[in-house]
């Protein structure tokens, strides 16, 4: 994650990093470890994608587009939803009963706001800001992302300013966790 150009072309960029992981995860035997590699994959990208956008994506929509604060709330709620499935996924091995109905559960959920995203938020957005304020957001969520959290938080603030405060931190310890357990690396 981290293409550059402006804040639609970057998050939709991610958003089809995230359908590729899912196509791996769906095209791999149910039980096999890559699946839940595949999984760990997209959970960190789906994190750093949603505490991007909530720091900034979500504030400028508030701002600039006209009923911007109900489609706000609306995707928060989505990002929440996520969370919770992603928390619930993360104890679970690929050989665990419960991983597969998981695993489809956080892609119908997904789907479903990438599918909003693109086709109602990021449409609305572009109408409201200037390219260059939309350059401004990509830039603003290309530098969140190499800090964010890389694991569910759920009860971690979602609004800022405390998200754009906690979310370094938690970053830092996510990512050292990561690093010594090998989540997100192929199996050995």
């Amino acid at each position: 994650m981290g293409h550059g150009g402006d804040v639609i072309a970057e998050l939709m960029t991610d958003h089809q990093e995230v359908e590729e992981l899912f196509a791996n995860i769906e095209e791999t035997p149910r039980g096999d470890a890559r699946r839940k590699m595949y999984a760990d994959q997209v959970t960190m990208e789906l994190v750093r994608h949603s505490v991007a956008e909530e720091a900034y994506l979500y504030p400028a929509v508030r701002e600039h587009v006209p009923g911007g604060d109900m489609m706000a709330d609306k995707e928060l709620e989505d990002h929440a939803t996520a969370e919770r499935i992603m928390k619930e996924l993360e104890g679970c091995d690929a050989d665990h009963p419960r991983f597969d109905e998981l695993v489809m559960k956080l892609m119908m959920e997904i789907r479903s706001h990438i599918n909003d995203e693109e086709n109602n938020l990021f449409p609305r957005l572009r109408q409201a800001c200037t390219p260059e304020m939309l350059m401004k957001l990509g830039d603003k969520v290309r530098q969140a992302k190499k800090t964010a959290p890389t694991r569910p938080h759920p009860s971690a603030p979602d609004k800022p300013p405390a998200n754009k405060l906690l979310a370094p931190g938690v970053g830092l310890v996510d990512r050292l966790r990561d690093a010594m357990s090998g989540r997100g690396k192929e199996p050995s």
